[in-house]
């Protein structure tokens, strides 16, 4: 088929190097505000893993062809929509004038973030029969989006015209091989569902945080409780990890779309809202407990503080726990030793030349003569430090672990004070 590929966002780079790959005729077209030249040097791309390098053996073999107006377009079978939020104006201005006065038959793949029934106003700017507009919600994760789009759990998809759902079936159908992962519904329905399941895992997330909290107060191990939860099949154990909080460009955002769409309708919105107050919340956590072991003497102090992009495989920092964290510690006086693989210079870009600040060449160079490590971010690399070479970088032989990746009776038996997300052991444990 021929594809038009029509943004400059994840979703979009995404969209046209995955269907490139597998026969499609591509063109990718992004957004005038960032253009190809642009979105070259940006990170998210460069170090989104598998994209890079996809989208240019796509270019190099020619199913994947770049192009910086509208004039280098053909009439295509399909135009995917991939727009930034703020862009709903130009996408509706664009079809209606473009799209609406084409002649042949296409369809129309809204894959941007925009408000509940906006595809079915994009549809009703095609005039003509054989036109439709479907609804292809963005689900994609940041560190991990080509792998679900060619090899997705499930292809959630919102449509009126029978048409216009075997056109896409047969887009997708190389990425929906192994079982049929449609679920066909009403456009409007397919946006709201993006919606509902965010909320529903943020609300596992923040209720499992807020069991953290308990079970340090009760002594009690959360992982053995998470554990005996996820066992349950009623719950499983996806997303019932405690943590120091979640963050990325677009989770909290779309919480605050889903709060406010209830608060539109007049209905309450007090456990959504919760949500977001206790995520916020949990972010200081290792402020918390780095303050209650020095009992909040911390002015002058210095803290290793591994991974500050608000997950492993990005370099993101959008409202990334890190951050916050940062700000209280800077705020006590602490300087801070910070390690990532990729997102430090987003920290540098964040905070400047801050005085306070040290972006470290090495992760134990981080921890060279540090009161203490903090872990934010799991990135692979952290998982299994070499606990003896810490011990000699260390003051303090303090782990302060915001994912639980540690095991902490190993942990302290190699002589270090452990302190998890519900999770705590000591030098002289057994």
């Amino acid at each position: 088929m021929q594809v038009i590929v029509h943004g400059s966002t994840l979703g979009a780079a995404t969209a046209a190097t995955a269907l490139s790959m597998v026969g499609h005729r591509v063109h990718w077209w992004p957004h005038s505000d960032t253009p190809f030249e642009k979105l070259d040097e940006v990170e998210w791309l460069n170090n989104e893993p598998g994209l890079r390098s996809q989208l240019d053996a796509a270019r190099a073999q020619g199913s994947l062809t770049i192009c910086h107006d509208q004039r280098g377009l053909p009439r295509a079978n399909i135009y995917w929509l991939a727009l930034e939020p703020s862009q709903q104006d130009y996408a509706e201005e664009w079809v209606n004038q473009v799209l609406g006065n084409e002649k042949g038959e296409f369809v129309v793949v809204n894959n941007s973030t925009f408000p509940i029934g906006f595809t079915e106003t994009l549809g009703q700017l095609l005039k003509r029969k054989g036109q439709a507009c479907v609804a292809f919600p963005d689900m994609l994760e940041e560190g991990r989006a080509l792998t679900m789009f060619t090899r997705p759990n499930r292809i959630l998809l919102g449509s009126h015209d029978e048409q216009a759902t075997r056109q896409i079936r047969e887009l997708l159908r190389a990425f929906n091989r192994r079982e049929d992962a449609f679920q066909l519904m009403p456009c409007k329905a397919a946006e709201f569902t993006k919606l509902a399941v965010i909320g529903m895992l943020a609300t596992r997330i923040s209720y499992m945080n807020e069991l953290a909290s308990l079970a340090d107060h009760l002594d009690v191990d959360v992982e053995l409780v998470r554990q005996g939860m996820g066992a349950d099949p009623r719950i499983g154990h996806q997303y019932l990890y405690p943590g120091c909080g979640f963050g990325g460009p677009t989770f909290a955002h779309q919480l605050t779309r889903l709060a406010g769409i209830q608060s539109d309708t007049g209905r309450d919105t007090r456990l959504l809202q919760n949500v977001l107050d206790i995520n916020e919340q949990k972010k200081e956590t290792l402020f918390r407990k780095l303050w209650q072991h020095f009992e909040g003497t911390l002015a002058g102090r210095t803290v290793a503080l591994w991974g500050v992009a608000f997950k492993p495989n990005t370099s993101s920092i959008d409202n990334s726990p890190a951050v916050s964290l940062l700000k209280a510690l800077f705020a006590q006086g602490v300087h801070v030793q910070v390690h990532d693989p990729v997102a430090m210079p987003r920290i540098r870009e964040y905070f400047g030349e801050h005085p306070l600040l040290t972006l470290a060449d090495g992760k134990y160079e981080a921890c060279r003569d540090a009161d203490a490590l903090l872990l934010v971010t799991e990135w692979k690399g952290y998982w299994n430090p070499e606990w003896q070479r810490l011990s000699t970088l260390l003051k303090t032989p303090l782990v302060l672990d915001g994912r639980n990746i540690y095991n902490p009776q190993y942990v302290a038996d190699q002589g270090f004070i452990y302190r998890g997300i519900g999770r705590r052991a000591d030098p002289s444990d057994k």
